[in-house]
């Protein structure tokens, strides 16, 4: 249930970095409580994960998940690049935090 955790905390993280993104180009008082709000489920959730999950380990694929989320949101939704250095280094990322899984 740990690992379940740990993705939910990484999907807070994602969304709060899109909630930064909104909040700059909008500047309304919506977009700062959703970045807030989501700031705030993706923490519960890595302190729940954090319970089973070694601290290191748990970090590290957290900010791992939400990087790589956070460019692919960047891609899919704010036009942003997808150039093949930028999805190669992308892969290295998710790479990183599988292994991570597999050494737990």
């Amino acid at each position: 249930m740990a690992w379940f955790f740990l993705v939910i905390a990484s999907l807070g993280e994602i969304f709060g970095v899109m909630m930064i993104n909104l909040y700059n180009q909008k500047k309304s008082y919506f977009w700062l409580f959703m970045m807030t709000l989501s700031f705030g489920f993706g923490f519960y959730f890595l302190s729940l994960a954090m319970r089973d999950i070694q601290l290191g380990t748990a970090y590290a694929i957290w900010t791992g998940l939400g990087a790589a989320g956070a460019v692919l949101v960047g891609i899919l939704f704010f036009k942003e690049s997808a150039g093949w250095k930028r999805m190669l280094f992308l892969s290295c990322i998710i790479a990183g935090a599988a292994g991570l899984k597999v050494l737990e």
